[in-house]
């Protein structure tokens, strides 16, 4: 994930980055402790850290950081995002993921033109890796956040689908850059559809194909390491055909999410979160530390007169700052109009604007311009924008980062902590009807045991007795009990299972009518998931 300077001790080198593995993993965990945004945290553990003296140079590498680290943080990204909600907003998305990137790296790139020694090429190189916000830095830091559904996947989605246009421009600012020639937007224009829709079609084929592969295995070895390719396989494939492998990651993400419920049964959908949370948390700790570990060197590396960074740094944040409320004002008062995320206010655009992070994306955009002309001579200013970019990527998750909690809760648009509970207490209420129900139906014919019946309808009255004290605001539970013969305890078994099929079917139906958020259906789901896999293994 790094390169470590000097490199004539391997032995050091590897402990150098096992030693960057513990350290992440130690600050990640007191983060989440302390309830403090993670990645803002790692990235100041980072810098605190290279500021040490003796610490070894580190320099991150970008194959490593394209190859390894962002396939598997993009595809959990987007396997995390809500289909649903991502159909009501794709509108807004769509205006921000070209509209704001294309704004955002003009008007940095005038900035920068302005206030730094930068050419006007590599001003807008600049412009370019910085105009769209970070997917994995977003997803870090709304993760503690009680945003309302809708709002939370327009911030989600726009940070993962704005990553084609800006690709596309540092692509063409840094060609530009390079040959030192005039831009030619109109190849630019056919780059960008090359790159989303080819990455689009390709990430699609992908799910389609694991779709088909999955549905098939029942092996939790084989589900989990298909699992953990898919995102390696949309990625390079993506690459392999010169289209956008970021783009293809997200649409594999997003079209696996929707239905991975329906792909695998519940042990194998608890095995395949524990091991890709174990994964996302090691690589985000990681990759975030990295960020404040690799600045002092950069800094190092600036020749004389680029001394007076700190100030561009300022300049630049704030600009991206600036125009993104520009942007976000009349779009939200637009969408306050057509009623489409509930009501708008001067809080939202706020909202939005501060939690437009930039992270890892913009730093590994940064790290692929070339580093030599076509003359063969060192492109100037390429130090000065790797210094840049890190800079307004540290900026960005510390300050926002460390202020994104309060200026949700002054917002005063954060759900409620009781609001979220009494949706999960009503589903759970109803998925217990459900199951009632079924049971009377079994009843009926005759062909169940009493003391099975009694027993299931003894649980499940708990379970609603239960949800309506949690609706009362009463934490007291119920218990349940009685004894039954091997026979009659798998008869049982089996009969709980059925019912956890039916409340998962009533699950479904609550999220598909618009009764419950994604949110709550997933941590519903992975309550039943956990009841099915006891009754699997007793």
């Amino acid at each position: 994930m790094a390169s470590v300077k000097p490199q004539g001790d391997g032995m050091r080198s590897v402990g150098t980055v096992l030693a960057l593995v513990v350290l992440a993993t130690v600050v990640a965990t007191f983060a989440r402790r302390w309830r403090i945004p993670a990645p803002s945290l790692l990235v100041v553990a980072g810098l605190a850290v290279a500021l040490l003296p003796g610490t070894p140079r580190i320099e991150i590498s970008p194959e490593i950081i394209g190859l390894v680290v962002l396939p598997p943080l993009l595809y959990a990204s987007a396997e995390d995002m809500s289909w649903r909600e991502l159909r009501a907003v794709w509108k807004p998305v769509g205006i921000l993921a070209i509209g704001l990137v294309l704004a955002s790296a003009t008007a940095v790139g005038a900035v920068a033109g302005l206030v730094t020694p930068l050419s006007w090429q590599m001003a807008f190189v600049l412009g370019a890796v910085l105009a769209s916000t970070d997917p994995v830095a977003v997803t870090a830091l709304g993760r503690r956040l009680a945003l309302p559904p809708r709002v939370q996947v327009l911030v989600q989605a726009e940070s993962l689908f704005n990553d084609a246009t800006s690709l596309v421009l540092v692509r063409v600012a840094a060609g530009v850059a390079v040959a030192s020639a005039a831009a030619d937007w109109g190849s630019a224009g056919g780059e960008f559809l090359l790159l989303a829709g080819g990455g689009t079609v390709i990430g699609a084929a992908v799910a389609g194909v694991i779709t088909l592969i999955r549905r098939r295995t029942e092996d939790p070895v084989l589900e989990t390491v298909i699992a953990l390719v898919t995102p390696y396989a949309a990625y390079l494939l993506a690459e392999a055909a010169h289209t956008s492998g970021v783009t293809s990651c997200v649409v594999a993400g997003v079209v696996l999410g929707g239905r991975g419920d329906r792909l695998t049964n519940a042990r194998i959908r608890l095995q395949l979160h524990a091991v890709y949370g174990t994964v996302v948390f090691l690589l985000e700790s990681v990759v975030f530390s990295l960020i404040g570990l690799a600045l002092p060197a950069q800094v190092r590396a600036l020749a004389a007169g680029d001394r007076a960074w700190p100030l561009y740094v300022l300049a630049v944040a704030a600009t991206l700052v600036a125009v993104r409320l520009l942007w976000l004002a009349p779009l939200s008062a637009l969408v306050q109009r057509k009623g489409g995320l509930g009501r708008m206010n001067w809080r939202m655009p706020v909202v939005l604007t501060w939690a437009g992070t930039r992270g890892v994306m913009p730093l590994a955009a940064a790290l692929s311009i070339p580093e030599l002309t076509k003359s063969g001579t060192p492109l100037a200013g390429r130090p000065l924008v790797l210094v840049l970019t890190t800079s307004v990527v540290v900026v960005t998750l510390v300050v926002q980062g460390f202020t994104l909690a309060p200026v949700v809760r002054a917002s005063g648009i954060a759900l409620e902590p009781a609001h979220t509970a009494r949706e999960e207490a009503e589903a759970r209420s109803r998925l217990a009807h459900a199951g009632l129900a079924r049971l009377e139906e079994l009843a009926e014919l005759e062909v169940v045991p009493d003391v099975v019946l009694d027993r299931l309808r003894r649980g499940l009255s708990a379970r609603l007795d239960d949800a309506r004290d949690r609706l009362a605001e009463n934490d007291d539970t119920n218990g349940t009990g009685g004894t039954a013969t091997v026979s009659a305890d798998r008869v049982y078994r089996q009969l709980r299972r059925d019912l956890v099929a039916v409340e998962t079917t009533e699950l479904q139906r609550l999220y598909d009518t618009h009764r419950i958020s994604d949110t709550t259906r997933r941590r519903l789901q992975r309550a039943l998931d956990l009841e099915e896999a006891r009754l699997t293994d007793a």
